[in-house]
């Protein structure tokens, strides 16, 4: 890995931890105006200084973030589909590595759909991008998609998308957690992320998951809709900021939601 691959990399997985707290807010690239999500700048702005890189498409970060104080930033370069669309996995390459480039970015993110009806064409597009990016330094996201199945995320389902994307490349994977988390983990040889996926019930919810995706082997979080569509979203960022970076137990990042949410 050459020296700007290693900067890279760094700006999005701290060294001194060696783990990681992303903001995913790319879901508008197939979702739409997610709720909460309707203005992403507005949303977000405050969550910004707690996050130590942004997952996002081109159009939102042109318009929506200050170039002058923003975080690292992922880029999603991979689009096409829509959730009302035939089939979510067909989803191909929208944005050249030369955008990226442009855009100053740490990494770009593609989903694979393994499985899927189009899964040849989002592995090779992965395959692609690495091949492109590899030239420049840039790191791969690629980010195991399950489309509208979400019964797909176990751990025999996991292992098998999270090796194909190692075994293409790619230098970071974004997945979902799962019972027997730590056989995806244990058999993965590149750094995994976990995907926070649809809002659950409670912000407890939310922390456990990051914690127990951390004990499991996981170093860090790409959370969304588990923390931007909270009513206490500030509190939300710095209580799974405290689990990542300071190993806080559930208990002690719940702690630390409450006192942030009374002031």
């Amino acid at each position: 890995m050459d020296w700007g691959m290693k900067n890279r990399m760094a700006k999005l997985i701290r060294p001194e931890s060696a783990r990681a707290v992303w903001l995913a807010m790319d879901h508008g690239y197939f979702l739409g105006p997610v709720s909460r999500l309707e203005r992403p700048g507005e949303t977000v702005r405050p969550l910004l200084p707690y996050a130590d890189a942004i997952m996002l498409t081109r159009g939102v970060l042109r318009n929506c973030i200050n170039a002058q104080n923003s975080p690292p930033i992922i880029l999603r370069v991979s689009g096409g589909n829509s959730i009302v669309g035939e089939d979510l996995s067909r989803e191909a390459i929208t944005t050249s590595l030369k955008e990226a480039i442009r855009l100053n970015v740490s990494a770009v993110a593609l989903s694979i759909y393994v499985g899927a009806r189009y899964e040849h064409q989002t592995l090779l597009g992965l395959a692609n991008l690495i091949n492109e990016a590899q030239d420049f330094g840039i790191p791969v996201l690629a980010v195991t998609a399950v489309g509208k199945e979400l019964g797909k995320r176990d751990a025999r389902y996991l292992s098998l998308a999270c090796r194909i994307a190692a075994e293409l490349g790619a230098q970071m994977i974004k997945t979902y957690y799962c019972d027997d988390f730590e056989k995806v983990a244990g058999s993965c040889p590149v750094p995994l992320v976990i995907a926070g996926g649809p809002k659950l019930k409670t912000e407890l919810d939310a922390l456990e998951l990051a914690y127990d995706a951390l004990q499991k082997g996981a170093v860090g979080v790409d959370m969304g809709r588990n923390i931007w569509q909270s009513h206490n979203s500030l509190a939300m960022i710095q209580a799974i900021r405290h689990i990542v970076h300071q190993k806080a137990s559930v208990e002690e990042a719940r702690e630390l939601f409450d006192s942030i949410k009374k002031k």
